[in-house]
């Protein structure tokens, strides 16, 4: 592992992340490998870590679950039925910089969230649908690749083979 690492010019991010997020961003120069992962059709998942304002109830995870409406460029998108639940614990991760809004008397749980769509804030619109916005987000992982216990800046090189074994299950 190592904080800095000489890209070639042609590397470029599979997938986004919002100014406001953080978490694991793969990059690569493998048009293919970026295809297969931003297409819809392949249904990759991806997990995220998402600190809410205020105690998530179980009919808001549910509704989560399930798929609500969000507003996509001004139309009307029914997201994908997902996987969600309330974490028992807070996660080790790194201090965030600039620290989100804390309020003393306004609970902040942790929830994770698994999809396997990525339209534009789109975390951020399901969990402020449910009325419980998100305060932090951290994508987790992308299918097996899984941020762990890495540090912001902190980058991995994978080889072809760890790339096949954790996103294709070695195909």
């Amino acid at each position: 592992m190592s904080h800095y690492f000489q890209l070639p010019k042609d590397v470029y991010p599979v997938g986004r992340l919002d100014f406001d997020s953080e978490g694991l961003l793969l990059l690569t120069n493998n048009k293919q490998l970026n295809h297969r992962l931003l297409h819809p059709n392949f249904k990759h998942h991806r997990s995220y870590l998402v600190q809410v304002d205020g105690a998530i109830t179980d009919k808001a995870i549910a509704q989560l679950k399930k798929g609500v409406e969000i507003n996509v460029d001004g139309k009307i998108h029914q997201c994908k039925p997902l996987l969600a639940r309330i974490l028992d614990q807070e996660p080790e991760l790194p201090i965030r910089n600039p620290p989100i809004r804390f309020r003393k008397e306004i609970p902040a749980p942790w929830i994770e969230l698994i999809l396997t769509e990525g339209k534009n804030r789109q975390v951020r619109k399901m969990t402020a649908k449910v009325g419980f916005p998100t305060l932090r987000l951290v994508r987790n992982s992308i299918e097996g690749i899984i941020l762990d216990k890495m540090q912001p800046g902190e980058m991995v090189e994978l080889s072809e083979q760890e790339i096949k074994e954790k996103l294709f299950g070695g195909k």
